[in-house]
C-alpha cells in the first residue's frame, strides 16, 4: 500500500490519558486504542499537540510511542510526533527512538525562535536528510508563531524526496489552495483543522488529522470518506452535527476540551498536565448540552 493510501482519509491526533497524579493511564490508553480503531479511521497519530507532546519526554515516550504500537497490533498505521525547535533534538530523536510498527513521522515547524523561510526550509532538509521514516510536515502559525509560506511548502515538497505532505493548519485558504495546485503530483495535503475540513477536500486535500475523532471517530471519519467519494451533500448533515462541537472544544483550548468529552463518556479522566487545564464548569455545562443533543 502507498503512502498515499495509508494516509487518505481520517487520522486522530490522538489524546494521551492520565491518571489524577499525572501518570499515564495505560487502561484508559488501551480502550482508547481499540475504540478509535474500532470507529474505522484510517490512521493514528502519537504525540501530537494533542497528546500533550512538550510534557512527555525521553523514556516515558518512548514507552508510549511502544505500547500503542503494542496495543494497535499492525491494525492500522501509526504516525509518531517528533518535531521541535531545536533541529539537532529533533535529529538525536530520529536516531534513538525504536519507532517499530511506525509508518511515518509527524513533525510541526520550530516554535518560538520565530526562524525565517529559509531557516524553516533548512531544518526540514536536514530531517529528510536524516529521518528514518517519511514525514508529514506540520504547519500551525497559532502555536508556533510563524507560519511556513506556501512557497516554503512548495520547495519543501519539491527538494525533499521523504518529505510526502503537509499537516496544513493555518485557516488561510489563498494559501491552501495556492499549495494545493501547485504541489507535485503525489504530495499530499491534509487538514489540521477539524472545521474546514469539508471545503478543504472539495479544493483537493486529501483528509484529515482530527482532534473531535478522538471523541467521535466513527461518523467523523465517515464525514471525510463522504467527502473524498464527492458526496458533499451527505456529508455536510454530519459536518454540522458536529461543528457546534468542535468550537467547544477549542474554546479554552486544546486537549482539554476533547478530554472533557471522554470523561463523560467513560473512556478516560479528564486530567491534563500543568500548564494545559481542564475546562471551567460553565464550558463543561456547555459540552454536557451539545451530548445531549448529539
Amino acid at each position: 500500500m502507498s503512502l498515499q493510501e495509508k494516509f487518505r482519509g481520517t487520522g486522530i491526533a490522538i489524546i494521551t490519558p492520565f491518571n489524577a497524579d499525572g501518570s499515564i493511564d495505560w487502561n484508559s490508553f488501551r480502550n482508547l486504542i481499540n475504540f478509535w480503531i474500532d470507529g474505522k479511521v484510517e490512521y493514528l497519530v502519537v504525540l501530537g499537540t494533542t497528546g500533550e507532546s512538550p510534557t512527555v519526554h525521553g523514556e516515558e515516550k518512548q514507552k508510549l510511542f511502544s505500547f500503542v504500537s503494542e496495543v494497535a497490533a499492525g491494525r492500522v498505521p501509526l504516525v509518531a510526533g517528533i518535531g521541535g525547535n531545536d533541529t539537532n533534538e529533533v535529529l538525536h530523536g530520529f536516531k534513538t527512538f525504536d519507532l517499530k510498527g511506525y509508518d511515518a513521522i509527524l513533525s510541526v515547524s520550530p516554535a518560538y525562535n520565530k526562524p525565517n523561510q529559509e531557516g524553516i526550509f533548512q531544518h526540514y532538509k536536514m530531517l529528510d536528510s536524516h529521518t528514518p521514516l517519511p514525514i508529514i510536515m506540520y504547519n500551525v502559525p497559532s502555536r508556533t508563531g510563524q507560519n511556513v509560506t506556501a512557497d516554503t511548502q512548495l520547495r519543501i515538497a519539491r527538494e525533499c524526496e521523504n518529505i510526502f505532505g503537509t499537516k496544513e493548519a493555518s485557516g488561510d485558504f489563498s494559501q491552501i489552495m495556492h499549495i494545493i495546485k501547485n504541489k507535485p503530483k503525489d504530495f499530499m495535503i491534509i487538514s489540521g483543522d477539524d472545521l474546514i475540513t469539508l471545503p478543504m477536500i472539495a479544493c483537493g486535500a486529501d483528509g484529515l488529522i482530527s482532534v473531535v475523532a478522538n471523541a467521535y471517530p466513527k461518523e467523523y471519519s465517515e464525514m471525510v470518506r463522504l467527502c473524498l467519494s464527492g458526496k458533499f451533500s451527505e456529508a455536510l448533515v454530519l459536518h454540522y452535527k458536529y461543528t457546534d462541537i468542535i468550537s467547544s472544544i477549542f474554546a479554552e483550548g486544546s486537549p482539554s476540551g476533547v478530554k472533557a468529552y471522554l470523561a463523560q463518556m467513560v473512556l478516560c479522566s479528564n486530567s491534563v498536565r500543568l500548564p494545559v487545564w481542564p475546562v471551567s464548569e460553565k464550558q463543561l455545562k456547555r459540552i454536557i448540552e451539545l451530548m445531549k443533543n448529539v
